[in-house]
């Protein structure tokens, strides 16, 4: 059987950080007296941690010196890395461990392609670690997605060549980056959000095996003409 290379982003396909981002935020936003909701919250995904900062002191119309801003962004990511840090194997997103062993079963090659500095962490902390033969995290890249570096280090890595690889992603600029580097992209969440997929699903629980077969035995080009599931 063909050996492809599948590749999961980690944030919204493997487990769901962003509500840990969201706490720390909130938190910190609240220290300087800024309101920090849901709504805000949304328009930091995405966005770095300095932007994420800058935007936050602009919404509360404050201003503060170098050391106080950096010292905030510490403090942020320290929060961040505390919450992880109580993460498990239920954090995990539904069948994401049954497609996981499938692929495994079927000797596929499996990596992961996360924006995320702290992907490595995440993935030890919910017992999925040794799942990975490939991780390409924030840490070794400069470009961030919809640039495909991520990705193509990982087929790299993986030494499978791009046209063969697959990529789970639940992000526009993720689906993007799979795209330029012309490997199938699976969006992971809303359908009309992720229309430039090559399919959308809503979660795990939704694509079958027999499915995943069909990416390992059929050609990419057959899947890149059918059209969405």
């Amino acid at each position: 059987m063909n050996s492809k290379g599948f590749i999961f982003d980690l944030d919204g396909v493997i487990v769901d950080t962003a509500k840990y981002h969201f706490l720390a935020w909130k938190k910190l936003a609240e220290t300087i007296g800024v309101t920090f909701t849901e709504t805000e919250n949304e328009q930091l995904k995405g966005v770095s941690r300095v932007r994420s900062l800058e935007k936050i002191l602009e919404w509360g119309n404050k201003t503060l010196d170098q050391d106080t801003f950096m010292e905030l962004m510490a403090r942020k990511n320290n929060d961040y890395l505390a919450y992880i840090n109580t993460m498990n194997t239920s954090e995990i997103l539904p069948d994401v461990t049954r497609v996981l062993l499938f692929l495994k079963e079927q000797n596929q090659r499996i990596a992961l392609g996360s924006a995320s500095k702290n992907a490595r962490a995440i993935l030890k902390k919910v017992a999925l670690f040794s799942n990975f033969e490939a991780i390409v995290d924030g840490t070794n890249v400069t470009k961030a997605k919809p640039n495909p570096e991520v990705f193509l280090k990982a087929a790299q890595q993986l030494g499978i060549n791009a046209e063969k690889c697959i990529v789970f992603e639940d992000s526009v600029a993720g689906i993007q980056a799979a795209n330029t580097a012309g490997m199938i992209s699976i969006g992971i969440g809303n359908k009309e959000i992720l229309s430039e997929a090559t399919y959308v699903f809503k979660n795990f629980t939704e694509m079958s095996n027999e499915f995943l077969l069909e990416l390992i035995v059929l050609s990419n080009e057959k899947h890149l003409d059918s059209p969405k599931r």
